[in-house]
């Protein structure tokens, strides 16, 4: 007899997603490790006009911000990532796979970065970093799979965000949600 919480009444939870993680975590850690063994620290391999593969090691945040502290970066931001994604497991397991599919992509692809990046921080204490645009001399800090799971993960969530206010019934802006 069913209880109406199985996956039978629920559908399947948003966790299924977390397949979706675990490929990103595969890839840019495939992708960092190809990068380490064929390819000399900062020496820049173009790609294309704005594009170069150039091996860099980030011991800080986005941007390298923190690099240049002595070293308690790597654990606050290992703890802050670890935390957060336990809040997104938590909370995938909330949602609904195929009707909120849309916000656990974000939060899987978002997940799998952090996760892909607390690897290097807990195994090597920086975050190997590889692909770098550049344009007329200005270059973007360099970035790998797992930065760009994140940032497209953050994208997806204000997709999701704009698209809930346009359904129809959402509460208009300047309107009173009664």
């Amino acid at each position: 007899m069913s209880t109406g919480t199985g996956p039978n009444k629920r559908g399947l939870s948003g966790r299924i997603w977390l397949a979706l993680s675990l490929a990103v975590i595969a890839l840019d850690q495939w992708s960092k490790a190809w990068i380490v063994r064929h390819m000399a620290f900062h020496v820049a391999r173009p790609l294309l006009p704005v594009l170069d593969l150039t091996l860099a090691y980030n011991t800080g945040a986005a941007f390298s911000f923190l690099a240049t502290q002595p070293g308690w970066q790597r654990w606050v931001l290992t703890g802050l990532a670890l935390v957060v994604a336990v809040l997104i497991v938590f909370y995938l397991g909330r949602l609904k796979a195929r009707r909120q599919g849309l916000l656990c992509a974000a939060l899987a692809l978002i997940l799998g970065g952090a996760v892909g990046n607390v690897i290097d921080r807990i195994r090597l204490g920086y975050v190997v970093d590889f692909i770098s645009f550049h344009w007329h001399g200005h270059y973007f800090p360099a970035f790998n799979v797992a930065d760009s799971s994140i940032t497209i993960g953050a994208g997806l969530l204000l997709l999701d965000l704009w698209l809930e206010g346009r359904r129809p019934g959402a509460p208009r802006s300047g309107q009173e949600d009664n």
